[in-house]
C-alpha cells in the first residue's frame, strides 16, 4: 500500500479521535492555555506514548528507520513562541483549526490562513535563518537514551509511567 494512503487513513483516524475527545472545542483549547482543563494535554500525551511505543517496536523489528532531527534551541524557542502566541490569539492550534473547519466552524479558517502565511514567510526567510537562528544552540541529533547511554526500552517505561502519574494528578484535581 502507498505511504500516502497510510497517511490519509491515520489522518482520518486522528481527526476522528480529536473530534471524539472534544479537543476541537474552543473552551477546551482555552482551558488548556489557562491550565484549567488538561483534556488536550492528556489527549496529546496519550498519542505521544502510543506513538513512542509503536515506533520503537517497529524500529526494533526492522520495519522502520528513525530519522532523528538535530535539536536547535534558537529555532525551537522562537518557533514555540510564535506557535504559542498564535494558539493564544486564535484559540486553536494548527491541527484543531482544520478539525474545527471540518465541524463547520469557520473561525478555524484563520488558523489555516495563518499556517499558510507562516510557511510562506518561513520559506522566504530561510536563507537568512539558515545562517543565524537555525544555528543558535545546535545540540546535534540527541535522544534521551543517547544522553543517558542506555537502550531506549529503559527510558520508554519511565516516560510512560511518569505520564500515567501526571494523568492521575490531573484527574485528582479534576483537570
Amino acid at each position: 500500500m502507498n505511504q500516502l494512503v497510510y497517511g490519509l487513513i491515520t489522518g482520518i483516524l486522528f481527526g476522528f479521535f480529536l473530534q471524539r475527545g472534544q479537543v476541537l472545542r474552543y473552551d477546551k483549547q482555552i482551558g488548556a492555555l489557562r491550565f484549567m482543563d488538561m483534556t488536550i494535554v492528556k489527549f496529546m500525551l496519550t498519542a505521544i506514548f502510543v506513538g513512542t511505543v509503536g515506533i520503537y517496536l517497529l524500529y526494533d523489528l526492522g520495519l522502520v528507520k528513525l530519522s532523528i532531527k538535530p535539536t536547535i534551541m534558537g529555532a525551537t524557542i522562537v518557533g514555540g513562541l510564535i506557535f504559542g502566541i498564535g494558539w493564544g490569539l486564535l484559540g486553536y492550534c494548527p491541527g484543531t483549526s482544520i478539525g474545527a473547519i471540518g465541524e463547520g466552524r469557520w473561525d478555524g479558517l484563520w488558523g489555516v490562513l495563518g499556517m499558510l502565511a507562516g510557511a510562506a514567510l518561513y520559506a522566504e526567510a530561510y536563507p537568512l535563518m539558515k545562517q543565524t537562528l537555525l544555528t543558535w544552540g545546535d545540540l546535534g541529533k540527541i535522544t534521551l537514551p543517547g544522553v543517558f547511554g542506555v537502550n531506549h526500552w529503559f527510558v520508554i517505561p519511565v516516560f510512560v509511567l511518569s505520564g500515567v502519574g501526571l494523568f492521575i494528578f490531573f484527574e485528582k484535581r479534576k483537570l
